[in-house]
């Protein structure tokens, strides 16, 4: 009898560690299905090309950038990003001026609301560029930002 119940308490831990090692591995297969070539660029150009591949991109106002205006040190620049667009499916962030444009590139689900904060390296001063594609259409704003020391050094 108990090797029975032995051999069933080793299938039931066997499947838990296979469902939590499903979860452990799934930021590692997100980072893999990256765009690659985007995220290598060295120019906004090319960034945006890789990653929109030549959709016009229409200037919005209902894209807020918050990030300060001056920032002293460009290694750790908090910046939010929210949109009043609706159905929006993906966030991206570009820094014109640093050593690889994009910064990121988030995909949201249709029930999220479209806002993302996160903190980004800055290298000089420079323009910070949201796009946001709401409706299958792309929309950008952009905002300036001085930077006293810079980050991606």
């Amino acid at each position: 009898m108990q090797r029975r119940y032995f051999i069933k308490l080793l299938a039931g831990t066997g499947a838990v560690m296979m469902s939590g090692l499903d979860l452990l591995l799934r930021p590692l297969l997100a980072v893999t299905a990256r765009n690659k070539p985007a995220f290598s660029a060295s120019k906004l150009d090319e960034a945006m090309l890789q990653i929109f591949d030549g959709e016009p991109i229409t200037a919005s106002d209902a894209i807020a950038i918050g990030v300060h205006d001056l920032v002293e040190n460009g290694a750790v620049v908090p910046v939010k990003i929210s949109s009043s667009l609706p159905d929006v499916d993906t966030i991206s962030i570009f820094v014109e001026k640093n050593p690889n444009p994009l910064i990121a590139h988030f995909k949201l689900n249709p029930r999220c609301e479209a806002f993302v904060a996160t903190r980004i390296k800055i290298q000089f001063p420079s323009d910070l560029m949201a796009v946001v594609r709401s409706g299958g259409k792309l929309y950008k704003t952009t905002k300036f930002v001085e930077v006293v020391e810079g980050g991606c050094g």
